[in-house]
């Protein structure tokens, strides 16, 4: 329920009564959401046009080309080309930070963008994730808030702590990410010493046409290793190129870094009974329910010749897909896949896709024409289909191989909720069982160092109730320790005698 205020509750551009700002139009609570969901669209569209020219957000980053090798045989998960045993697909990789501006420190506390371009013989297949296997929402008609409550205030222009945790508060499912990223996966010592994350769930299919769905895990070869606040403080005073600069010089060397790939793999028909929601981008699926199934190795192993040609151009999309692999009901999937090449559209023109970073490797013969800086075409052949001048068109009908069964009303709701769904339970174990000691006490000393940064009011004890509920003992010590720096102290002189 919307926070009770005496303004008048929000609308579409053209003034008409938004019907909701926080859930988007689906299919039944669990279905795919629609494209006549114009305020979603609407909203989407705007906030993509939002920042001119640099990505709005993971504005800050760099990348690097490479091979992936598969090196195991999960055929009989998904038929896609890249995934036989044997292939090696031509990719590039492209590491950023979500919150900060092109020209801010790639060091600070945030989460890390971990975007792959595969070029296969079916066509480019983009895996657009992040070093964390989680993220802060479940449904992308709050995407847009969220990064203007991680972005700056509209008077002074600032970030400001008090506005992001108003909005973490106010939407608990952001528990587990803001916990990952309060410890220390919130600070890389490098993008070669990251894991990364498909992080939504994905469909894979098989030639016998069997359905899976997956998660994507990119162990890093090189160690996962981390900065301190002052270290990470100190190179962002030292060094705001500190993480382009070590990727660029790495491969430059000869040090070539690697990732393994796995996924965890689902049955299909699981699902709908799955404890978890399996669909919901703020949950993991545990290893013990799916254990990891090995696939092959990603190696970056050739610098950019020209940043801006090749890393600044290049566009993602999880949008862009090939045979075998699909999408899953996540809504936040959903939304990007939409999203990110409408973003693209705005930020380097509607024919984005001819630039040679971000064309395939194989024949292109699409039927979208003309447009700002269009240097390929189709020659004198009909632009129309369905033509009688020989060019091929597409006319498949009937279901779809990497499709799902839907039913119900149209309504704007939130997931149905699984028999262990709930917003605190997996922080609170990443909590308890995968962080020691020595990480929760400087989880404790940054949560609390971030509450006394500005956060005040409610939203202050909206904060600290949050942290009990993720972890009844470390909510406690955040507690203690807000108070006790927030205590006015005694003048010096006038103490105990």
């Amino acid at each position: 329920m919307a926070p009770k205020s005496s303004n008048p509750p929000s609308t579409t551009g053209a003034g008409a009564p938004a019907v909701s700002d926080r859930n988007s139009l689906s299919i039944g609570p669990n279905g795919p959401i629609l494209l006549h969901d114009v305020h979603f669209l609407e909203q989407m569209a705007h906030f993509n046009r939002e920042k001119v020219p640099e990505r709005q957000p993971h504005a800050k980053g760099s990348g690097a080309f490479g091979v992936f090798e598969t090196t195991e045989d999960v055929s009989a998960f998904t038929k896609a080309a890249m995934f036989q045993k044997g292939a090696a697909t031509e990719m590039l990789a492209r590491f950023s930070t979500v919150a900060g501006e092109m020209g801010s420190p790639d060091t600070w506390r945030d989460v890390r963008g971990f975007s792959l371009k595969f070029y296969t013989s079916e066509g480019n297949y983009d895996l657009v994730g992040n070093n964390t296997p989680v993220f802060f929402l479940r449904d992308p008609m709050k995407f847009p808030h969220f990064i203007r409550s991680q972005k700056r205030l509209p008077d002074s222009g600032l970030r400001d702590n008090h506005m992001q945790w108003d909005f973490w508060t106010l939407n608990p499912e952001s528990a587990h990410q803001v916990t990952y990223v309060m410890g220390d996966r919130g600070l890389p010592r490098s993008w070669r010493n990251m894991n990364g994350y498909g992080s939504h769930t994905y469909m894979w299919v098989n030639k016998g046409g069997e359905k899976f769905w997956v998660k994507y895990h990119f162990h890093t070869n090189q160690g996962m290793k981390f900065f301190t606040n002052e270290e990470a403080a100190a190179m962002a005073g030292s060094d705001a190129d500190f993480h382009r600069r070590d990727l660029f010089e790495a491969i430059a060397a000869g040090k070539h870094p690697s990732w393994t790939l796995s996924v965890q793999i689902m049955p299909y028909d699981e699902a709908k009974s799955y404890r978890f929601n399996p669909f919901d981008l703020t949950k993991i699926w545990s290893h013990e329910d799916y254990p990891l199934v090995k696939v092959g190795t990603m190696r970056l192993n050739r610098n950019p010749e020209n940043f801006f040609a090749q890393i600044e151009q290049a566009a993602f999309s999880p949008g862009n897909t090939v045979p075998g692999i699909g999408l899953s009901p996540d809504k936040m999937l959903l939304g990007r896949a939409f999203a990110y090449n409408d973003a693209q559209r705005n930020r380097i023109g509607a024919n984005f896709h001819q630039l040679p970073v971000n064309r395939p490797k194989v024949p292109v013969n699409t039927f979208m024409f003309d447009g700002h800086m269009a240097f390929e075409h189709s020659g004198n052949k009909p632009v129309y289909a369905p033509n009688s001048g020989g060019r091929a068109w597409s006319d498949e009908t009937g279901p779809v191989d990497n499709g799902w069964e839907a039913d119900g009303e149209m309504v704007r709701a939130a997931y149905t909720l699984h028999a262990d769904d709930d917003d605190f339970s997996q922080p609170g174990a990443l909590v308890r069982n995968v962080m020691d000691d020595a990480q929760r006490d400087r989880l404790v000393n940054q949560v609390s160092g971030s509450l006394l940064g500005g956060v005040k009011g409610e939203v202050l004890a909206r904060a600290l109730d949050y942290w009990k509920k993720i972890d009844a003992k470390v909510g406690k010590r955040i507690e203690d320790k807000v108070h006790a720096k927030a205590a006015p102290q005694p003048a010096e002189g006038m103490g105990e005698r």
